[in-house]
């Protein structure tokens, strides 16, 4: 049975009519227009629909639409072409995509752990990226681009 949901999506607080169950990856690209967000295994497996939940990385192939009582920050909402976060600056200065279907997981991650402490150690990068996936296999520019962004959100 179908409910309508209100979720804070980006900053702005969006309806949509949903089964409870439905995930929201879902409700994100069907309903509510998301683009960051991409279906890769729909196992949580990949990384490729991640979006942060009040701050958490989350695989939103797996969460439920009912289950997004919080802040949901997606991609599309990180910044914007004319002031990219510093994340999405620091990949675009590493050039660190290649086809780019997996940058959501790889950046929401990355800024869910900066934003706590941009002063990582090499070690604490690689343990919040595990679990991530890139076919295009371009993780030493992704580490690159991270650690770049760590430096100028530290500075």
């Amino acid at each position: 049975m179908k409910k309508t949901f209100t979720i804070n999506v980006d900053g702005e607080d969006r309806s949509i009519t949903a089964d409870p169950a439905m995930p929201l990856l879902y409700a994100l690209r069907n309903g509510l227009g998301k683009k960051g967000p991409k279906f890769g295994c729909g196992l949580a497996q990949c990384g490729a629909c991640t979006i942060l939940h009040d701050g958490v990385p989350i695989r939103s192939c797996v969460m439920p639409v009912a289950a997004a009582t919080g802040k949901v920050r997606t991609l599309d909402g990180l910044g914007t072409a004319a002031k990219p976060h510093p994340v999405q600056q620091a990949f675009i200065a590493e050039e660190a995509g290649q086809c780019e279907f997996c940058m959501s997981g790889w950046i929401m991650t990355a800024t869910a752990l900066l934003e706590k402490d941009p002063r990582r150690s090499d070690e604490e990068i690689r343990e919040a990226l595990a679990g991530l996936k890139c076919r295009c296999g371009t993780h030493m520019s992704i580490l690159r681009a991270i650690k770049r962004a760590a430096a100028d959100m530290a500075s």
